[in-house]
């Protein structure tokens, strides 16, 4: 490759990585969320010390509405989960705002407290008042006004935020550690607070808190589709529940029905929705194993794509297809082994950028080299349709060959060499046009013989045509095909003598030499003029056959009388006939007649 030819290649892989970096940082945001969703997320075997008792639609319609479910209800359920000390939960989680008073219950204020203060092992759900007109790019980095419990209830239990961060296509695949508050600092996530509680009274250390510095958000690794009991809301106020399913357990408590809009798809299962308290039960499960992981920057990542994409765009627009297709598949492999280590470290990386930019990149390959292959394909058109038959053109571009810019090969073949006796002396009595006409006419005759018989047509030279076979591509008896070309080349032109003699005459005829033999044959010449030609011996032997052979003779060297065997019928003429350059006993023959013989 030339160094201007890899300037402009290296220009080129340059701007598509360039325009691959934009785009998937621009308009692959579903898509990359599709990716990461099956890449990243698998069922587990959920923990079984989290137990969700919902409150269900049989819970609603028992009761007869949701404005039915009154604080009184809950303080009734902490009750009888506590009533035995031997069989209370670790932490009861109440995923319910209880904001204000209740000014038509006011009892129930105070029944709720008094239990949440007597037990001490209830956390309850909180949020921030996020206003979205003044929210900019990065919500959760700013602090927000908070919306704590009733303050009678503040004093004696401990609280989470249940704020759920948006995403751009409405699937939930983070948790929010914490929250900004404008009064009371960070407040941590509902599941956060629950696990550190629940830490506390196993007497266990709690696990290191995710990295989560710039805006609480975490990548939420997800174990199971539901942590229900079995047992909802209303067996519970019912003494339904056998404390089996709930001692020394996390019980969380809170809506549990699609029609309380507590619920959304999830990077777990896209295709149907989980309930809120699922997904706070998947929180805390992953706080549990420690499996917290964060999304990796941005920026570091554009910046490996664009050196990947840079490299690999250079690669494929200079390596053979077999390579590109390896080096695509090593690249995507190797990306989605990053990918798991990274995630494995708690790094979470865009899996889909690199595929597929990468893909794209291959995809183009494929098309390049197509349309690399059609050019060569009109390459090898335009340099063989002036001398090859269309069945031996057809044949050359079936099997994929290529011409190569200069140079040869050296190859057996059959040359022909065909003269027109007479034309001279004729071309000097008859008007220039006429002259012209019956050149074209003979040379026609000898052109549409070496085609029908799937010769290669070298050149005319005056009224002499060069043809041979057995190149570009191997033939079965090309001798046989050259001598029979030939047979056909005298009886056309005993055919066409006639009308001439009739019309000026005169009459001319054919003289022609066939000789066998090897010979180097490709495109000969420079860069800006070349010809697919043979050269040596064999050719020099041929045209010397023919220079000798009377008019309605042909004139072949015994290698051709020895591929012909049988099928011919020759007479010899010894060494009677003095070739230039060849030595005194080199035979020459006539070719009589062929017959229906195998060669």
């Amino acid at each position: 490759m030339t160094d201007r030819k890899k300037f402009w290649h290296l220009i080129e892989a340059f701007a598509v990585a360039v325009f691959l970096t934009i785009l998937s940082d621009c308009f692959v945001e579903d898509l990359d969320g599709r990716f990461s969703d099956k890449f990243y997320q698998s069922a587990g075997k959920k923990s079984s010390d989290i137990v969700v008792i919902g409150i269900d639609n049989v819970t609603l319609s028992k009761l007869g509405s949701r404005l039915s479910l009154k604080r009184r209800d809950i303080a009734q359920a902490i009750n009888y989960l506590n009533h035995d000390p031997l069989s209370r939960p670790a932490v009861i989680g109440v995923d319910i705002l209880f904001t204000g008073d209740d000014q038509d219950d006011p009892e129930g204020d105070k029944l709720l407290a008094d239990a949440c203060a007597k037990f001490g092992n209830v956390v309850v759900g909180s949020e921030v008042a996020v206003n979205d007109d003044l929210a900019g790019d990065d919500p959760w980095a700013e602090s927000w006004p908070w919306i704590p419990p009733y303050d009678a209830l503040a004093a004696v239990v401990e609280t989470g935020h249940i704020n759920a961060p948006s995403e751009g296509d409405g699937i939930v695949r983070h948790d929010l550690l914490y929250v900004n508050t404008e009064d009371n600092g960070r407040v941590y996530s509902f599941a956060r607070v629950i696990y550190e509680k629940y830490c506390r009274v196993k007497g266990i250390e709690a696990k290191v808190l995710p990295w989560a510095e710039r805006d609480g958000l975490f990548y939420l690794s997800f174990t199971a589709k539901s942590y229900s009991a079995g047992k909802n809301f209303y067996d519970l106020l019912r003494s339904n529940v056998p404390p089996e399913i709930y001692r020394d357990k996390i019980v969380l408590i809170g809506p549990y029905a699609t029609g309380l809009q507590d619920a959304a798809p999830t990077s777990f299962d896209r295709s149907d929705l989980m309930f809120g308290l699922d997904i706070h039960a998947n929180a805390i499960q992953a706080f549990m194993k420690g499996d917290c992981p964060v999304d990796a920057s941005k920026f570091p990542q554009l910046v490996i794509l664009f050196a990947v994409t840079f490299m690999s765009g250079f690669y494929f627009r200079n390596a053979q297809m077999c390579h590109i297709t390896l080096c695509w598949l090593m690249v995507c492999f190797a990306w989605l082994l990053t990918c798991q280590i990274c995630r494995c470290n708690g790094l979470i990386l865009h899996v889909s950028w690199i595929l597929v930019s990468e893909t794209i990149l291959f995809v183009g390959a494929i098309a390049t080299n197509y349309a690399s292959a059609r050019a060569e394909n009109d390459r090898v058109t335009a340099t063989f349709e002036r001398y090859v038959d269309p069945v031996v053109m057809r044949k050359l571009l079936a099997d994929g060959s290529k011409v190569p810019n200069l140079g040869g090969e050296l190859q057996n073949i059959a040359v022909l060499f065909v003269d027109i006796r007479g034309f001279t002396s004729m071309s000097e009595e008859l008007p220039p046009a006429t002259v012209v006409e019956i050149l074209n006419r003979y040379l026609t005759l000898t052109t549409d013989c070496i085609r029908l018989y799937h010769g290669t047509l070298d050149k005319f030279v005056g009224d002499c045509t060069m043809a041979f076979w057995n190149a570009p591509v191997p033939q079965e008896q090309p001798v046989l095909l050259a001598c029979r070309a030939a047979l056909d080349m005298i009886a056309g032109s005993e055919l066409l003598g006639k009308e001439l003699m009739a019309r000026y005459g005169r009459k001319i005829s054919f003289g022609i030499g066939i000789n066998w033999g090897s010979a180097v044959v490709g495109n000969i010449g420079t860069d800006f003029r070349m010809d697919y030609t043979a050269i040596g011996d064999t050719v020099n032997t041929a045209a010397r056959l023919e220079a000798n052979a009377p008019g309605g003779t042909i004139l072949i060297s015994r290698s051709v009388a020895d591929m012909l065997g049988n099928c011919a019928s020759v007479t010899s003429l010894g060494n009677s006939v003095k070739l230039k350059g060849k030595s005194a006993d080199f035979e020459v023959l006539v070719l009589n007649s062929l017959n229906d013989k195998e060669v």
